[in-house]
């Protein structure tokens, strides 16, 4: 099976608010206005397909500077593996899990596309890098999602983007989530930042670094 996909948004810099801020839409939903989003634009490739399921879970992919190919786990190229897979847009699929590096986004195909029986649908797979570094561990800079852990700083009018606690990124952090709870209310005290997080907890508690 053949299948064409595109290298998605490999960010990790979700929401972000304070009281009396504004900030810019975006697709998760929780206790208030969503911080902003980087992305990187998607680059088509046609990979082969090694399993039933193109880019399946525990399939593996190589990197590269502008595109991504699906590649044997055991082949010196392999770079990441597949940790959840779902068809259609993420912004209406289910989220990634909480420690994934980055998400490819893969485009539809029918069957002649594809070049064989079968049509790939558009979806997209959470991706987990074979061997460090991984961005999206907890105050690892970056990842899709923004978690417990995670450190912040901010960006502009009610926003903030995610970066390495241990201050190795290109800015430095000056918030860190400490809590995740399902509103405002439940967070500490020593809460400086309310950082949207989605999911079940949807607001994650920050207090400065």
């Amino acid at each position: 099976m053949r299948g064409r996909w595109s290298a998605g948004a490999v960010c990790a810099l979700l929401a972000a608010l304070t009281t009396g801020c504004s900030s810019a839409s975006g697709s998760d939903t929780g206790d208030g206005p969503l911080g902003g989003k980087a992305s990187v634009s998607p680059t088509i490739t046609q990979p082969t397909g090694y399993g039933a399921v193109f880019l399946g879970i525990d399939e593996c992919s190589s990197f590269g500077t502008t595109s991504f190919t699906e590649v044997p786990c055991t082949s010196e190229r392999a770079a990441a593996r597949v940790v959840a897979r779902y068809d259609g847009e993420v912004s209406d699929g289910p989220a990634c899990p909480a420690t994934t590096d980055f998400v490819l986004h893969i485009s539809a195909q029918g069957p002649s596309e594809a070049g064989g029986d079968d049509a790939v649908p558009k979806g997209y797979a959470c991706m987990r890098n074979l061997e460090p570094p991984h961005p999206g561990d907890p105050g690892g800079g970056g990842g899709p999602r923004t978690i417990v852990g995670d450190c912040v700083y901010g960006s502009g009018t009610g926003q903030v983007r995610e970066t390495a606690c241990d201050g190795s990124g290109q800015r430095k952090p000056q918030y860190k989530v400490v809590k995740a709870v399902l509103k405002r209310a439940s967070c500490p005290a020593s809460t400086a930042l309310y950082v949207q997080l989605g999911g079940a907890q949807p607001v994650g508690c920050a207090r400065p670094v």
